[in-house]
């Protein structure tokens, strides 16, 4: 791995600003190194040269002008193979959408490439990013940084392989129920789950709508925070170093510590004692509504998921992994007055969470309560990949199900990460405190 692929998006940004670094040569060595790389056909879905070396050549332009459009302009990323590239086929890890190529980018890589971002290419994700594991045996499993044999996680699973392997500076994939924390939290990175309808969906292949939002997955919180604001079109966020003194973080112990294991607990319980000696107030919550929220997710998520892609799968069923096409027919057991009613129920959940967590800065959990299962198992045995799915998505999930934006970090205890969940369209006010935090982990 040579210098460039082991730094942050940020600090190629500031190379590239310097004089020091050529976008031109940083984008073809990336390119390079992925055509190299073992684990390429794994990772990339496919490859965008052509388009990579022409932004590459107008960045290297703009940054001899000094007229850089942003602090990423130049640095090159990858994007999950749900978000549309106009000319470039875009098939969210199913043989359902083969060959669908659509003529124009999504939106909010419309605004990153405004915005200088280069894209290199596509990465491979779990069929139409309905699973945490990240194992698609219809396309591709990308490998765990730890053990190439254990999940990736997902549904972002080859948006964390890229950065983690050094083939991409940062990745951008997308999270419904935990698809940029889990791939993020098992690959030591940290993950950006954002508010729903805060980055646009436009041109993104949906899993259920009502759910789906964008993220980044990168190596620090100031990488996060400069590709939200690239997606969205805006300024950079003002970083400046807060301190965890005085802040007022909760332990969600609702639900978050059912069937936990040795590992992630243990990684949660040290983080939290460093943020406590780092200066944060910090008590254990108990949110009665967490858990009444967790018993509506077979209805919400499964009407929504099944009721988008229910032609396309009932056509050719054949085309899906069977425990992934299974979870989509779930959808099936409901009525549209069943889907109603948990709505109605949801936003009232919501609001009590609000209520009683409007004290505090963060809600804090472990990412995922497991670390990453063994693939060659979890495609042997249906029932184990059922259950290791439902519990490697337990936590994530009180974030979409809440509404909330959340954001993990590595906690230095390999594949376990820790959450801090914040109020909606909060994400400005969560990654200076995500900063804190990460320096204090560190």
């Amino acid at each position: 791995m040579n210098e460039w692929q082991a730094m942050t998006a940020a600090d190629l940004g500031r190379g590239i600003d310097k004089g020091d670094i050529d976008p031109v040569e940083l984008t073809r060595s990336f390119l390079d190194a992925i055509d190299t790389h073992e684990y390429r056909d794994r990772i990339y879905a496919r490859l965008t040269p052509d388009r990579a070396m022409a932004e590459a050549t107008a960045a290297q332009e703009r940054a001899r002008l000094k007229l850089r459009r942003s602090p990423l302009d130049g640095v090159p990323i990858s994007w999950k193979d749900l978000f549309d590239t106009a000319g470039v086929a875009t098939e969210s890890g199913s043989q359902l959408l083969k060959g669908r190529t659509p003529d124009t980018d999504a939106e909010v890589l419309q605004n990153a490439t405004h915005q200088g971002v280069i894209c290199l290419g596509k990465t491979h994700q779990t069929e139409l990013a309905f699973s945490g594991l990240g194992v698609n045996p219809k396309t591709a499993t990308p490998p765990n940084i730890h053990d190439p044999d254990a999940a990736p996680g997902g549904s972002s699973s080859g948006a964390a392989a890229s950065v983690a392997y050094g083939l991409a500076p940062a990745g951008i994939g997308s999270d419904t129920g935990g698809s940029v924390r889990i791939p993020s939290a098992w690959n030591d990175l940290v993950g950006l789950k954002t508010t729903s309808g805060v980055l646009s969906l436009k041109g993104a292949v949906p899993l259920a709508a009502k759910f789906d939002t964008v993220g980044p997955l990168c190596k620090t919180v100031e990488d996060a925070a400069l590709l939200f604001a690239a997606m969205k079109g805006d300024k950079p966020i003002d970083l400046e170093m807060t301190s965890l003194k005085g802040v007022r973080l909760a332990v969600l112990t609702t639900t978050a510590f059912d069937d936990i294991r040795d590992a992630p607990r243990t990684a949660f319980e040290k983080a939290v004692q460093t943020l406590k000696e780092a200066g944060a107030d910090i008590v254990e919550i108990a949110i009665p509504e967490v858990a009444e929220a967790m018993a509506l997710s077979g209805v919400l998520f499964g009407c929504e998921a099944y009721g988008t892609w229910k032609d396309a799968i009932e056509a050719n069923p054949e085309l899906m992994y069977e425990p992934v096409r299974t979870r989509f027919r779930s959808g099936k057991d409901y009525s549209g007055a069943d889907y109603v009613a948990a709505w109605h129920k949801l936003d009232a959940l919501r609001a009590a969470y609000l209520e009683a967590t409007a004290r505090f800065d963060a809600v804090l959990c472990a990412t995922s309560p497991i670390t990453p299962p063994n693939v060659p198992r979890l495609l042997s045995d249906v029932d184990f990949f059922t259950t290791e799915n439902l519990l490697t998505l337990r936590n994530t999930r009180i974030g979409n199900l809440m509404g909330l934006c959340v954001l993990t970090l590595p906690t230095g205890v390999p594949s376990c990460g820790v959450s801090l969940m914040a109020a909606p369209r909060e994400e400005r006010r969560l990654l200076r405190l995500g900063l804190a935090a990460e320096a204090a982990l560190a």
